[in-house]
């Protein structure tokens, strides 16, 4: 279906927004252009709108702001923002009574011309899809980037070719009533994450299958064989499987540090920029999913070239011989422990936040085993503590703990307390959402502090 013929459907019908973030303003856009009577509904109040939002009333929007946003709400057809999760009350009560609930992403994936290729994981998704589109780039083809990474795709629609291809981040959160999947999915691992939000375990990964489930026989779908959730995908896959592991010989694989498809080699471990065995398990996911799509040479070449995502593992600084670097995208204690693990020695660790009604006992012995230094932080700094406490190899003093409220006063601590040769690394295990809008503003604030020390 055409941008056009979808959006036609809604002249002249009540069209309800939930959330005005930036992933939903060309959805206001293009409803507002093709006729429809568009309500932009959003908890913050209008004091605290910016200015393109407040344009969109001059418009003919219809905003209701504040705490009751969503009370009396009169529509036909109600697009929900990614985290206001579909199983809420006042989005059931909505359904019930007859509204259509839909979302900018399931918009996308009806109008987009082009084949998609969707990747999900609770870790390793955004530098997956990342180097995905970048292998993808180098052999030649023109490709789109987008989704829970942070570019909206919508509008872009229109300018996009059959030929081309879509490299689209998906969270769970978008996934949830999601009833496409692309030509190609890739489901790079799934662990406890986002409690706080999903009811349970079970409707979290049930999220992640959207992925894959609405795919046909001549798809493809690529699965982390070394997670005992993903692999189990397999028994519900539609289309071609492909695995990859670094633990067994399934799909593509690493041996001897040596990443291999099948029996022959693509790419030799050391030739890869970024740190991290995660990292590897990242490239491999890649190659799985670009079969046939991109040379060797073409993966080799992004290999030796590609420096991260920013928030990922990245190199803020070294001052003093200390190198810092920010993981802030690290909002789950195994996405800590790739971090960790990334490194030949132990580091300063920065960890806490926003509190998601995970366990950390995981997370305990790692430190025990990675860290010389703890500086714990934010609302799960103690539930840290007690985690690395309870850890069987713990001893008095290693690592050594430091709990700091505030994060300034943390990321001072760990600077402090550093020596030539030192490694700090902010990778909290936790959302930031106890003190930051979110993980980009929290790896932000870092860099800030570590550049002005």
């Amino acid at each position: 279906m055409t941008l056009e013929a979808y959006f036609e459907k809604f002249r002249g019908k009540r069209v309800a927004v939930l959330g005005l973030g930036v992933s939903n303003r060309p959805l206001l856009r293009l409803l507002t252009a093709h006729g429809a009577k568009v309500i932009g509904c959003d908890k913050t109040a209008r004091s605290a709108l910016d200015a393109e939002v407040l344009a969109f009333e001059a418009m003919g929007v219809e905003l209701h702001l504040g705490e009751a946003y969503l009370q009396n709400l009169s529509c036909d057809v109600a697009f929900r923002t990614p985290g206001m999760l579909p199983n809420m009350p006042e989005l059931r009560e909505l359904a019930e009574s007859g509204v259509q609930i839909t979302s900018e992403m399931e918009a996308f994936f009806a109008v987009c011309p082009c084949r998609i290729i969707g990747v999900t994981g609770s870790d390793g998704k955004t530098t997956t899809a990342t180097l995905i589109a970048k292998i993808l780039e180098h052999a030649g083809h023109s490709v789109h980037l987008g989704g829970n990474i942070g570019t909206p795709l919508l509008e872009m629609t229109d300018t996009m070719e059959r030929s081309d291809w879509v490299v689209v981040e998906l969270s769970s959160f978008q996934l949830m009533d999601m009833h496409h999947s692309g030509c190609i999915a890739v489901v790079t691992n799934v662990a406890p994450n986002h409690l706080d939000m999903h009811r349970d375990m079970d409707e979290y990964v049930q999220a992640k299958k959207n992925c894959f489930l609405y795919q046909n026989d001549s798809d493809t779908l690529v699965l982390n064989y070394d997670n005992e959730i993903t692999r189990s995908f397999a028994a519900e896959a539609r289309g071609t499987v492909k695995f990859f592991s670094r633990e067994s010989a399934q799909g593509v694989h690493l041996q001897d540090g040596v990443v291999y498809r099948g029996e022959t080699p693509i790419l030799r471990q050391d030739e890869i920029l970024l740190p991290g065995i995660h990292n590897v398990e990242n490239y491999m996911a890649a190659i799985a999913a670009l079969a046939g799509l991109a040379s060797d040479a073409d993966i080799r070449a992004v290999a030796q070239s590609f420096g991260g995502v920013e928030h990922r593992i990245e190199l803020v600084r070294v001052r003093g011989g200390v190198s810092y670097y920010n993981d802030s995208i690290a909002s789950s204690p195994s996405r800590t422990i790739a971090g960790l693990r990334s490194f030949s020695q132990k580091v300063i660790l920065i960890a806490g936040g926003y509190d998601k009604h995970i366990s950390y006992d995981v997370l305990g012995p790692e430190v025990v085993a990675h860290v010389k230094l703890l500086v714990a932080t934010g609302a799960t700094g103690g539930k840290i503590v007690q985690a690395v406490k309870a850890a069987a190899d713990y001893r008095e003093g290693m690592p050594e703990i430091v709990e700091k409220d505030d994060f300034h006063e943390a990321v001072l601590a760990a600077a402090k307390a550093a020596q030539p040769g030192d490694i700090v690394l902010l990778s909290p295990a936790s959302a930031a959402f106890d003190r930051f809008k979110n993980f980009m503003v929290r790896g932000a604030a870092f860099k800030a502090l570590v550049r002005e020390l």
